[in-house]
């Protein structure tokens, strides 16, 4: 009789990896593995729509202004409402918070209260929908800091360093949910045949340097001088160090971050002198962004801290990002600073 053997991380779930993961820590309660579930069907819900977008009224812009002053498109606002309603009722958290509400979203007072906040954009790059550009969901936990009831400012306002786990979701070609508990950044595949997410991406590490650069250079006109002098200095030629690096820009966050973190190199939205902070939202973008990309041997800054040590002041604050492998950000950084 003849045995066939397969690679095991081809029979390795999702759910698999976030119970093993959770032997790991016997004073586990289990709550941190609950959301993880919870967030994985709601990845399922809003990808389910995402796919039929095209065919059902729900692409195009609802009536209402996000706090960032922007109209929320259909799909934004039902990703929105998914998530949180999948995330509600399981008593593992005190408060949530997501970008496209102004304030916090508390528990509702029928449900227990549990012990971890979770922060989400609940579709990153819906600029990009009717386009049919890969888009994606961006969450962050962490635990809370007061002692029970329902969630504060205190609680959600935290370093991006104390944050326990964090991960994304893409919409594109395939659908792949990417997360880190501090143990090294796994990504996983939805087979839609069975529904199951499988083990694809195992213990991804970001190279230490890249030839890949990714920014909006439609703004090069209001950037610093510094940055306007790196931003020309990666298209030089010099065939020892490796350069001109090849630009690409999705102008969608996350698949753009996604795509650094597998090839290396550096994406960067940096402020200018109409947004001196950039665009991007430190709670729920930067720093999920900033820990996963830690975790598999890059760096995130602002161009002069680690976004990780940033001490958030309010809900939808922003920061400029530089994100992806170690020694890129670091030459960033060096321009940024006037050194080169």
């Amino acid at each position: 009789m003849t045995v066939h053997t397969t690679h095991p991380s081809k029979f390795m779930t999702l759910e698999r990896h976030i119970i093993e993961g959770e032997r790991q820590h016997p004073d586990a309660t289990g709550q941190l593995s609950g959301l993880l579930h919870g967030l994985c069907l709601a990845a399922k819900l809003v990808w389910r729509e995402v796919t039929k977008a095209g065919l059902v009224n729900i692409l195009g812009k609802t009536d209402r202004m996000n706090i960032s002053g922007d109209i929320v498109k259909k799909l934004d606002e039902f990703a929105d409402q998914t998530i949180y309603k999948a995330m509600d009722h399981q008593g593992h958290l005190c408060v949530m918070a997501s970008e496209e509400n102004e304030d916090l979203l508390q528990i509702p007072a029928q449900y227990p209260h549990g012990k971890y906040v979770l922060l989400y954009d609940p579709l990153d790059g819906s600029g990009n929908i009717d386009a049919n550009v890969t888009i994606g969901t961006i969450f962050s936990m962490y635990a809370r800091v007061t002692p029970s009831g329902n969630g504060t400012y205190q609680d959600v306002l935290q370093q991006g360093k104390k944050q326990v786990a964090a991960g994304y979701v893409l919409y594109g070609s395939s659908m792949m949910f990417v997360y880190c508990t501090g143990h090294g950044v796994h990504g996983f595949t939805l087979d839609p045949t069975v529904g199951e997410f499988l083990l694809s991406h195992e213990d991804i590490r970001i190279p230490e340097k890249g030839t890949i650069y990714s920014m909006n250079e439609g703004n090069f006109g209001r950037w610093p001088a510094g940055m306007q002098r790196y931003a020309q200095w990666l298209k030089q030629e010099d065939p020892a160090t490796g350069r001109p690096y090849s630009s690409r820009y999705i102008g969608s966050l996350v698949a753009d971050v996604h795509r650094t973190l597998l090839y290396g190199g550096l994406y960067c939205y940096p402020g200018d002198a109409k947004n001196t902070n950039g665009k991007l939202r430190l709670m729920y973008e930067n720093n999920p962004l900033a820990y996963i990309v830690e975790q598999a041997g890059g760096l995130a800054t602002d161009g002069r801290q680690r976004i990780l040590d940033i001490q958030p002041t309010s809900l939808h604050q922003k920061s400029p990002l530089f994100i992806g492998s170690a020694e890129d950000v670091r030459t960033a950084q060096d321009f940024l600073a006037g050194a080169r």
